[in-house]
Formats: C-alpha cells, structure tokens, sequence
C-alpha cells in the first residue's frame, strides 16, 4: 500500500472559489458530507479569543428558510449522524446519512453558509453554554488548565498560544455583532472546501454542488494567504508548575516547538513523526521501556507529534511518576532517553516495527469514511495538497535512522520547550 487511499479523490473547484473533494466508497449505501472552513481560533481579532468556537454553537441557530435545530432533526429523521468541531486552523461541519439524502444535506448546509440570523436572546443563552462547556473543559480539570498554560508559554507570539475555546473573560464579552462580524468575514465559499466520501462518483456530484453553492458570491475581501505572526527562534526553555488540591495523580508534561508537515523541509515532518512512535508510541517505546519497565520510576509514558497545522506544531512528552518519585528523576530518565535518540542511530527493527505501525493506521483509516474526509480536510486546511496527503505513507516509508537522529538532535533542544509539573498544593515539586 503506497498512499493514504487506492484512488485518488476528485477535486473541482467552482467559480465562486468553493473547493469540492469527492472519495467514492460503494461499500455502504452512506455519504459523508464535510464542510471545512479555513478559519479558526488562530484567525480571531486579539481581545476576541474564543470567537470561532462561539460562531460554531451560533450556526445551528436556524435560517430565513430553517428554523432552529431543523438541520439537526432532518438528520436525525433520516437516521444519520451530525457533528461539528472547531481548531486553530478550522472550522468544521458534517453530517452522515443514506445517499439519497445527500442533496437535502447539501440544501441545508448551503443555506447557512450566508443565511445564518442571529438575536441577542439566543447568542446570550449560547454564550452561557460555551462558558460552561470552559468550565467543564477546562476550568474543572487542573491536567486541561496545565495544559492550556504550557501551549500559553510555549507561543511567546504566535496565536496558537491562546485556547480554542478562549480565555474566560473574553469569552464572556463576545455578543451577537462580534459573531455576525465574522461570520460575513469569513464564511464564504472561497473559503471553504466540501468534502464528499462515500457512495457517490464525482460526475454526479458536481451538479449537485453547483445547484446548491453555484450561486453564492465569493468574499473579496479573505487574503489569498493567512499570515499570523510568528515565534521568534527559541532562547530560552520555560517551566510551569500547577499545583491543586484536586490533582490525585501527578504528571510532568514537555512541549518543544517544531515544525508542521505545512512549515517543514522535506522529509522533516514523517522523521518528526516517527521519533513519536518511536520514543513515545506504545509499551514498546523507548521512554515507556526506560521509565516504566527498566526503571520502575513511572507508570505510564508517551509522545505524540500533530503535524497538522497552518504554522508552527509542537511536540509533546507526558510521563505520569509513579508515587513517591519526584520530577527531578522522572525528568533525568526523560533527558537520557532523547540524548540518546539525537547520539545513537536508532536500532533498524525498531524502526521498522514504527513505520509499520504507521502503515497499518493509513490502512485501516480507508475503513471509516469520516475518517477520510478528516484526514483530507485537515490537510487541506492547513496548506496541503491532495497528493501530499496521500503521499504521507511513502514519506513516512522513507525514513531512515540518520533522519530520526538529525530530529531529535535538532528539534528536541531544551530551549525550544516548556516543561510542565502537575501536582497537588502540598506537595513540593
């Protein structure tokens, strides 16, 4: 198996600029309609953080032509499943119904793009929704809080350092005009890309699309690239520390800046993305091997790399001690695992047993239609193509053990990071 998919997906875009990608799947008679939107929390006004995440909650307000909650009810009608999301980079709609649904999806989903209406009495009750979704999410969950600090250290400058949902107190100062504002700014079909997987061929899909969005205007005014601005190069590694009477299990976490399968020089991301699996991927990894079995000092250790952003990603190592161990331990048996990834070469069957690893997961990701659309609009989103996408598996495949050594070595600098210590007030770091 060479790429992500056997086939490659159909991709038109019409006239107004909406992007349409179409991966055929006859195996069910099911259809996955995606919408993605290239905007996220990263692309909010400063002082409005938290704004896309609001304007996702607002979308299932209801239409001039669909009251509220009519989406909802027809999917739920037909049997199908709904959902929508949002990131740094994008905002996401979908739904998953029978084929012959399809076209009323797509009616719905058109009619929104432009014909959102929005009160004071709903956006003010929506609002409330979101702060409690913070609390629950965040603010209730000393690891989330942890966590939200870390990315806060870690982007001195850029806006990934801001939460998804927002900052509380921005959050509470957003209104119906903030939500409008962007919606008309950036909800437009030159920034969008619809993706369609499953029983359907192209042929038959882009008169269906043409009928639906063929006759929504473009908006001039959205860049023909997002510019944010950018780190400044590392200096200096960062620490946070938070310490909370409902914290039961400690946990020190790390985060370097590093590039994105988007920012990155060829090859660079799959041999990022292979130092995860390799140091940080499972009980067979070097980090689990050294902190939970050989030394017995944790009870679980990992890392993990998402590649997928517009700018700059990060990479992150957890490790939970077991009780009575200190950070200080925990911390030595991590630097001695990445010191000796960036001096050793890595043995060649572990190498292989990773990349086969990452193999297997684009195999049976063929498997859900979801998670194909997923994967095409995430990429997408964030700067890449069809063919890089599915051309990821054959860099991954390429990878060899000097490639993993130069990562480590290059990116894995304590002053790319922040390190951070999860632990309850009474207990001294």
């Amino acid at each position: 198996m060479n790429t992500a998919t056997s086939d490659r997906p159909a991709s038109f875009t019409l006239h107004n600029g909406l992007q349409v990608v179409v991966i055929p799947d006859h195996r069910t008679p099911v259809v996955t309609q995606m919408i993605w939107y290239k905007v996220g929390s990263a692309d909010e006004p400063p002082g409005k953080s938290g704004l896309a995440h609001f304007l996702e909650h607002l979308m299932f307000k209801g239409t001039a032509k669909h009251t509220a909650d009519e989406f909802v009810r027809a999917v739920l009608r037909a049997g199908g499943t709904h959902n929508a999301f949002t990131g740094v980079d994008y905002t996401s709609y979908f739904q998953q119904v029978p084929r012959e649904k399809l076209g009323q999806m797509m009616e719905f989903e058109a009619d929104r793009m432009t014909g959102l209406i929005l009160e004071d009495k709903n956006v003010l009750a929506e609002r409330d929704v979101v702060l409690e979704e913070f609390n629950m999410r965040i603010a209730n969950k000393p690891d989330a809080q942890l966590a939200t600090q870390m990315m806060a250290a870690l982007y001195l400058n850029h806006p990934y350092g801001r939460p998804v949902i927002g900052w509380r107190q921005e959050i509470e100062q957003l209104d119906y005009k903030d939500a409008l504002a962007f919606y008309k700014r950036f909800y437009a079909p030159n920034n969008a890309i619809l993706i369609i997987a499953g029983d359907v061929e192209a042929n038959e899909i882009h008169p269906m699309v043409e009928q639906h969005f063929g006759d929504i205007p473009p908006q001039p005014s959205i860049p023909a690239k997002r510019v944010r601005p950018q780190e400044p190069t590392p200096a200096a590694p960062r620490t946070v520390m938070l310490a909370d009477a409902r914290v039961r299990q400690p946990a020190l976490g790390r985060c370097y800046l590093v590039p994105s399968a988007y920012t990155a020089s060829s090859g660079e991301s799959p041999a990022l993305d292979v130092l995860a699996r390799l140091i940080g991927g499972g009980v067979n990894s070097y980090l689990y091997r050294a902190l939970v079995i050989d030394k017995q000092l944790a009870i679980s250790a990992g890392a993990s790399y998402p590649r997928s952003s517009l700018d700059h990603s990060h990479f992150m190592i957890f490790a939970t001690p077991k009780p009575g161990v200190g950070f200080a331990q925990i911390e030595r048996a991590v630097d001695e695992v990445i010191a000796d990834v960036a001096h050793n070469r890595a043995r060649e069957e572990d190498l292989q047993r990773v990349k086969t690893q990452s193999m297997a997961q684009a195999i049976y990701g063929q498997d859900d239609q979801e998670v194909l659309a997923t994967w095409y609009g995430r990429g997408l989103t964030t700067g890449l193509s069809i063919d890089d996408i599915r051309g990821w598996p054959d860099g991954v495949r390429a990878v060899g053990a000097q490639q993993v050594r130069e990562a480590a070595r290059k990116w894995l600098n304590k002053k790319r990071s922040v390190t951070g210590y999860l632990t309850q007030e009474s207990m001294p770091r």
